[in-house]
């Protein structure tokens, strides 16, 4: 898969037909508009392209509005080369790309890229003030001639999927639920740095992860989850909050790493959250938090 971040410099020698969207965690009603693409590209024998921005929208239109990301790019990368995209475009989002007119937006598409099919979702906004919409894009296609595809939402359990919901879910600590809206669990990847080793005193050794603070958490609460380090999975019970018994002070992401004994201070770790286990809890003394921990170490055991 080709990666760019091209603003309509490049001048592509060949066709395409384009998936146009924000695409933040790759849910199933992204997979449904992205493999309408790939798949009208295969029956046209051209390439398949994602056109998404490299950094979410809001981040330049209001700060203060924009949300926590559910993957980030690098993963969003491994996911759309798995699944066959040919070219994915991480275009940076500046006022250029705000203020532009529709019709432009689509001339510039079809002048470099050489665009023959559009894939986009129902409710496909785009340019200035958010002017473009699927009705203007019928009419396009139907006077520039290419081809277009315009998804219908999909529901489950009477909720539209769409990213909004699934950061919901997540802030909810509701992981599983979220985790069939996803094309891959929800994870988070950081290193592993040093902390005040309380819990090594307690016979529950955990990696804390400094992790991309971009990137949404699940709500705090002790967490069932598996742990990739080195192209090994091992399971792993993970808080997520304040260890309000030990310290209470400051926001960690901890694991104990099950069946585990290395040194992996500095290293890369993805976590990625299966279920929750409970609610963080400040217990009365820590023989009280290790009795939890050992029922958490057994539920983990059991997954």
């Amino acid at each position: 898969m080709i990666v760019m971040e091209d603003k309509f410099k490049v001048v592509l020698p060949y066709k395409t037909y384009v998936a146009l969207g924000n695409f933040d965690g790759l849910h199933i009603g992204h997979m449904e508009l992205i493999n309408k693409t790939i798949s009208s590209a295969k029956k046209n024998n051209i390439k398949s392209m994602v056109y998404t921005f490299k950094e979410h929208p809001l981040s330049i239109i209001n700060k203060d509005l924009t949300p926590k990301i559910i993957i980030d790019n690098n993963a969003k990368i491994n996911c759309l080369d798995e699944i066959g995209v040919d070219l994915v475009n991480f275009v940076p989002f500046d006022e250029e790309c705000m203020n532009m007119d529709p019709q432009k937006f689509i001339e510039l598409l079809i002048n470099h890229y050489n665009v023959k099919g559009i894939t986009v979702g129902f409710n496909f906004k785009f340019g200035r003030k958010n002017s473009g919409n699927t009705n203007i894009l019928k009419k396009l296609s139907s006077e520039m001639g290419f081809e277009l595809n315009v998804i219908e939402p999909i529901k489950v359990d009477e909720h539209i999927v769409s990213s909004t919901y699934i950061r919901d879910l997540i802030s909810n600590g509701d992981v599983e639920k979220a985790n069939k809206l996803l094309y891959t669990n929800l994870t988070l990847t950081g290193k592993v740095m040093k902390g005040k080793r309380l819990g090594n005193k307690m016979g529950f050794p955990t990696a804390n992860i400094r992790f991309n603070e971009n990137l949404i958490v699940p709500k705090v609460g002790v967490y069932y989850t598996k742990v990739q380090y080195e192209n090994e999975y091992y399971k792993g019970i993970t808080n997520v909050g304040y260890s309000p018994t030990v310290d209470g002070k400051n926001f960690t992401i901890e694991t104990h790493i099950l069946d585990f004994e290395e040194n992996i201070y500095g290293k890369e770790i993805k976590i990625s959250f299966i279920k929750r286990i409970r609610d963080e809890v400040k217990f009365k003394n820590v023989y009280k938090l290790m009795e939890q921990l050992n029922k958490d170490k057994k539920f983990a055991y059991k997954q």
